[in-house]
């Protein structure tokens, strides 16, 4: 199925809805991840088959992420060495987790998922002190060799799957001593080359829609960049409650799609 179809129902109103939808999706997005919970069920309600709503939300959301990961930079709060280290391998690992994507039972990892995300959300809500403050000087061998599983684990499962990947990511720079807003903005890093390392795969399969792709991306840059400079200006006050509001949603998704799809 080609773009011409879609084209021709490219109304004012479909317009108006990719970019509030991609306003939206994306400032949720820039700090905590979980934007595809509006932005991919938005391409569906237009009638994109799965494989395209799939592929043109990761050009959307790179459109996005790119800003989000520019704000947090220039704002000092990514973690420059440890980003550019890791970056590749989300990259590797997504590509080959969208390549491998038929070799694993999808069921299997909608059933981890939920127990990974309960387990998050319990863990950060009962960890008070989590991301108030830095605790990080230097990492020693265990931690560095942690952040390549994690680096590139998570960009595998980024491109296989994709649900919760931002909060994943979190957690795992907090587990590593970093505060909310320095994790947020390392795993915005990492989100980022693991979703352009899945739109290459997508690209190459022709399961991209450029112009819907470019109109939401179009909102969902702006979107990052009021969400991002949300998240800075106000630190872990705002970042953790939206992060455990994103992972119960999630959760709540992946148990509903369970229990009744």
């Amino acid at each position: 199925m080609g773009e011409g179809k879609f084209l021709e129902i490219l109304d004012p109103s479909t317009i108006a809805f990719l970019l509030l939808a991609g306003f939206i999706a994306a400032f949720i997005d820039s700090t905590v991840g979980g934007g595809g919970l509006i932005s991919t069920p938005a391409l569906l309600a237009l009638g994109l088959p799965v494989n395209f709503a799939l592929g043109t939300n990761k050009l959307a959301a790179s459109m996005g992420g790119l800003m989000s990961v520019f704000s947090f930079w220039r704002a000092g709060k990514i973690n420059q060495k440890v980003a550019i280290s890791l970056m590749p391998l989300s990259f590797l690992g997504s590509a080959l987790g969208a390549y491998v994507v038929y070799l694993l039972p999808e069921q299997l990892m909608k059933n981890v998922i939920v127990v990974l995300l309960v387990a998050v959300a319990v863990y950060t809500y009962r960890r008070k002190d989590w991301g108030d403050v830095s605790a990080v000087k230097q990492l020693g061998l265990a931690a560095l060799l942690g952040s390549v599983v994690m680096a590139f684990g998570i960009g595998f499962y980024d491109g296989f799957f994709g649900p919760g990947t931002g909060s994943f990511l979190i957690f795992g720079f907090l587990f590593l001593g970093y505060d909310f807003v320095t994790a947020a903005g390392n795993a915005k890093a990492l989100n980022f080359a693991s979703g352009i390392g899945a739109l290459l795969s997508f690209t190459l399969s022709g399961s991209v829609l450029w112009t819907y792709g470019l109109l939401m991306g179009f909102a969902m840059v702006i979107g990052a960049y009021f969400g991002s400079r949300m998240a800075i200006r106000h630190g872990a006050s705002y970042v953790k409650p939206l992060y455990l509001i994103v992972t119960t949603l999630l959760i709540g998704k992946q148990v509903y799609e369970l229990l009744f799809k």
